[in-house]
């Protein structure tokens, strides 16, 4: 009998280990596995978390959807629980995120500076309640934006009169209809369909989209130097998830998250369109355009009202100010 009791004791023992051992966050993932999220934020978080905890904690991406295809909900999939982590864009849902989507607005940041750095400035005093029910692993930036067009070559305003132009949000519609062109937004897994059959004759977005949404593939014109703006992306862990955690694993994942998760996205955005730029650059059939200071210029006064509007009409004064650095 003592023996019997003596394995039964070892037995629960060891699936008190093993339950201990299987704690997984699902990180989901709207795009398929190659794409630049994946190494950046998703692997590397895995594997700071895995070898902080020794294992007893992982991060396992879902990729391509498989917890949900639509690149709108995911915040919401966290909140519901269907996902521990995911990433999107503000963006998707800009009402949510009035003062977050300052920092895509053209001339927020300059073209060589972090963004990531821009948003952690703000997190605290200004952004913070725009993330309700969630804690935010990352918050990060593209590259800087530029045009991207099918059998259309842009080098001044006047030459979006009358195109249809893909943005991803609300703030993006108003810069692009200020030059003079139709926003139309969706997307960005739409908008290779959309571009190929003529629904729209360009995207305003960053260039590493040029990889990993294949939009290379079918734009043929690419214009650079005007400061655009550039688009906001957050992943977020559901608060409830992390407050159930004990304590170590807790740490693990603030030490794994923050500005330095933020900075391996946003460097790893910057590698995928520097190739993609390069790649482009050297293809025959496309049309490159390098705008001049003043012709950037031209751009940059035809959208600098809506830039001043909006930021005073979500009282966003102080949150830009965060964003670059006063």
């Amino acid at each position: 009998m003592k023996i019997k009791h003596f394995f039964a004791g070892a037995a629960l023992a060891v699936l008190c280990a093993a339950g201990a051992r299987a704690e997984e966050l699902k990180f989901a993932n709207f795009t398929p596995p190659f794409h630049t999220v994946n190494a950046s934020v998703i692997e590397k978080l895995n594997a700071d978390v895995s070898a902080a905890t020794g294992g007893a904690l992982t991060v396992r991406g879902y990729h391509g959807g498989e917890l949900g295809a639509g690149p709108v909900e995911q915040y919401v999939r966290v909140l519901q629980g269907v996902a521990d982590i995911a990433w999107g864009l503000p963006g998707y849902t800009s009402s949510q995120f009035q003062k977050t989507m300052i920092v895509e607005l053209p001339g927020v940041i300059p073209l060589d500076a972090p963004g990531y750095e821009a948003l952690w400035n703000a997190y605290d005093d200004n952004l913070a309640g725009e993330f309700p029910g969630t804690k935010p692993l990352a918050i990060w930036t593209s590259e800087p934006n530029i045009f991207i067009m099918k059998d259309k070559v842009v080098r001044t305003p006047a030459d979006l009169q009358g195109l249809k132009l893909r943005v991803a949000g609300a703030t993006a519609a108003e810069v692009v209809s200020a030059m003079g062109a139709t926003p139309v937004q969706m997307p960005i897994n739409q908008v290779y369909n959309a571009l190929q059959t003529g629904l729209i004759d360009g995207v305003v977005t960053g260039s590493s989209t040029l990889s990993d949404f294949k939009l290379d593939e079918v734009a043929d014109s690419f214009t650079f130097g005007a400061n655009l703006g550039r688009l906001a992306f957050y992943a977020v862990m559901s608060q409830a998830k992390y407050d159930s955690l004990p304590d170590d694993q807790k740490a693990a994942i603030d030490a794994a998250s923050g500005p330095g998760l933020s900075k391996s996205a946003e460097d790893a955005w910057n590698v995928t369109a520097n190739a993609a730029i390069e790649a482009a650059r050297a293809d025959s059939k496309n049309t490159i355009v390098d705008l001049s200071a003043d012709e950037a210029q031209a751009f940059a006064d035809a959208v600098a009202g809506v830039v001043d509007a909006y930021v005073a009409s979500v009282g966003g004064e102080a949150a830009l100010a965060a964003m670059q650095g006063q």
